[in-house]
């Protein structure tokens, strides 16, 4: 590499960002984060960052308002030692999914996150699998906006072919759904439901043919699961052979992992950008795959001014 990168990472996913670091061959940036007694939150960086390509790795993931904080510190350090670009890294971008008012006096706080990390000097962003691609308008920085179907059909290549039959689980991710079956040359099926309120849905009708075929769910993430068991539910129902999810994001918060566990689902498929939890690495139906070549290679094709969109061609 030309100029010199250095790579930082938060206390959100460690474990990627080596993973990162170690695809491109650059250490880890010295930086000590900790909690003063009354919970602030102190960032100081233990090496020259003066004129350098500065990437923060951290996934605003639960604990989410923390990690927020955490980037944004890390961010306003960094900017103050003179760092030439900061880019902030979000594998996982928290509080994409109140991108829009839903009801009068409702936040639109994906915006507002937006505001602050540009406030505190990052100069581009990088995240994966944003919940609503509009997200990207709400910055005036660069965006680069990745996908995780390549690791994802690189996993399910190996166990499914064009028989199969690729199920969005609601009309809002008919796109998602079909550029993987598209990819592999198989059937498609969307499952139509109604929300009644937030983390609460029900299943109304399936339009495509599943009766004795193997369906694999795509979604953007995975948080109580409710929607997702209820479309692996409604598609057995309808005679499918069997049933796997794919989601870039495990959230996997309240009662999640019961509900995969005890449900008609063979498999969950998730990536790391959310670190599992105990919880989740002990149940045997979720499987985790590495994005971290994929955010390594991005990172690479970044700071070499290459063609990012090409990885997903």
């Amino acid at each position: 590499m030309f100029k010199k990168v250095s790579l930082f990472s938060g206390n959100a996913n460690p474990e990627l960002a080596s993973a990162i670091a170690g695809y491109l061959e650059a250490p880890m940036g010295k930086a000590k984060i900790q909690r003063f007694s009354d919970g602030e939150t102190f960032c100081e960086i233990g090496e020259n960052v003066r004129g350098v390509d500065a990437y923060i790795i951290q996934p605003t993931c639960r604990p989410v308002n923390d990690h927020v904080m955490e980037l944004l510190i890390m961010a306003d350090t960094l900017r103050r030692a003179s760092a030439e670009n900061i880019t902030a890294v979000l594998p996982y971008y928290g509080y994409g999914r109140q991108d829009r008012k839903v009801a009068p006096r409702t936040p639109i706080t994906s915006k507002l996150v937006a505001d602050l990390m540009q406030a505190a000097g990052v100069t581009r962003v990088v995240s994966v699998d944003l919940h609503a691609g509009q997200i990207q308008g709400f910055f005036n920085i660069p965006f680069d906006h990745l996908y995780a179907m390549p690791v994802m059909l690189d996993y399910l290549k190996r166990k499914f072919d064009s028989s199969a039959v690729f199920v969005s689980p609601d009309a809002g991710g008919v796109e998602r759904a079909r550029a993987y079956s598209k990819r592999l040359n198989a059937s498609l099926a969307i499952i139509d439901k109604r929300r009644e309120r937030a983390n609460v849905s029900e299943v109304m009708h399936l339009i495509g043919e599943v009766k004795g075929r193997d369906c694999i769910v795509i979604d953007d993430m995975i948080d109580t699961a409710g929607t997702l068991v209820g479309a692996a539910r409604a598609l057995m129902e309808k005679g499918a052979n069997r049933v796997v999810a794919c989601a870039t994001h495990g959230v996997l918060s309240g009662p999640a992992i019961a509900r995969i566990q005890e449900s008609v689902l063979e498999e969950v498929v998730v990536t790391d950008t959310i670190p599992l939890t105990e919880e989740a690495k002990g149940c045997g139906k979720i499987k985790q795959v590495s994005i971290a070549k994929l955010l390594g290679e991005a990172i690479k094709r970044i700071h070499s001014s290459d063609s990012v969109s090409s990885l997903f061609a």
